[in-house]
């Protein structure tokens, strides 16, 4: 499964001792996060991580597309909810389109927790058949030489 983690500056150490806490569990599926996050996730636990962009630079997005293709299991969003923009848009998206898809997430470390442990007993294992299947992109068309 693909489990993608984001965390606000101020719940970054608290996201890191939750992942350590719970690496057993995270190494043995994917994991996916935000820049720093990420990098921060994979010095403290070893962990493999996939780095996108900074949450601020993007990397929200990105994580929000891969969630709308359905690529994405689980999201564990560490957010501070006294954040002046704890709203915002992009994390508004993120929050739309995981209610679309039915993709489970949690915005605090009580949810993460029976989350990660539900999916390690196995509830989570219907998300493994709404993946869809790869599609290679077509070639581009070749243009005549004049």
């Amino acid at each position: 499964m693909t489990i993608a983690i984001l965390a606000h500056d101020s719940r970054k150490e608290l996201a890191l001792q939750f992942c350590t806490a719970y690496s057993g569990i995270l190494s043995r599926n994917t994991v996916i996060a935000t820049g720093t996050t990420g990098r921060m996730l994979n010095q403290a636990t070893g962990l493999p991580v996939h780095c996108y962009l900074s949450g601020k630079l993007g990397g929200i997005q990105q994580i929000t597309a891969r969630v709308a293709c359905d690529e994405v299991d689980l999201v564990l969003f560490f957010r501070d909810p006294l954040r002046a923009d704890s709203g915002s848009s992009n994390e508004q998206n993120l929050l739309r389109l995981c209610d679309m898809h039915s993709v489970p997430i949690a915005t605090n470390i009580a949810i993460a927790e029976v989350l990660l442990r539900g999916m390690d007993q196995g509830d989570l294992d219907y998300r493994e058949g709404m993946h869809p299947p790869v599609i290679e992109p077509l070639a581009a068309p070749r243009r005549a030489v004049c």
